[in-house]
């Protein structure tokens, strides 16, 4: 039914159904009356309107075609808890490096450009590893 679709819509945006209609320049009970009626589907003009404002095809409003959001170009495949448990486990690596004293070149201490190359090398080794690590492991009915 088009009022679920709809609905679903809006979720995926961030806006309630009838922020959406007034955001389109549409009456606030039009995703009343889809609900109501079950089987009525919005007019061409409506559905223009809805194209523009999702940012979606007329075939994708409908559900005719099932759209994937593209994933944005700095995108890595780390969720955000993927990210905070790196970042945890990368402090935690750096404060056992600096208090055991072993951060030493030629007998030297460490400066700081060489200790934020050293951190910034463990990261990106960190997030490949959660990568790779997810991608062998995760089963293959979770994948998309």
């Amino acid at each position: 039914m088009f009022s679920d679709r709809f609905n679903e819509l809006c979720k995926e945006k961030g806006v309630t159904a009838n922020k959406a209609c007034a955001d389109m320049g549409l009456s606030r009970s039009l995703a009343a009356k889809w609900k109501s009626t079950k089987t009525q589907r919005p007019s061409a003009e409506v559905l223009e309107k809805m194209s523009i404002y999702f940012s979606l095809s007329i075939d994708e409003i409908l559900g005719n075609v099932h759209h994937q959001k593209e994933k944005p170009a700095n995108e890595d495949g780390l969720t955000e808890r993927d990210k905070k448990d790196i970042a945890k486990n990368l402090e935690r690596l750096m404060a056992d490096l600096e208090n055991s004293g072993d951060l030493m070149f030629d007998g030297d201490p460490a400066s700081p450009e060489a200790i934020d190359s050293i951190r910034n090398a463990m990261a990106m080794a960190l997030e490949y590893a959660k990568k790779v690590n997810k991608e062998k492991y995760t089963p293959k009915k979770y994948k998309k």
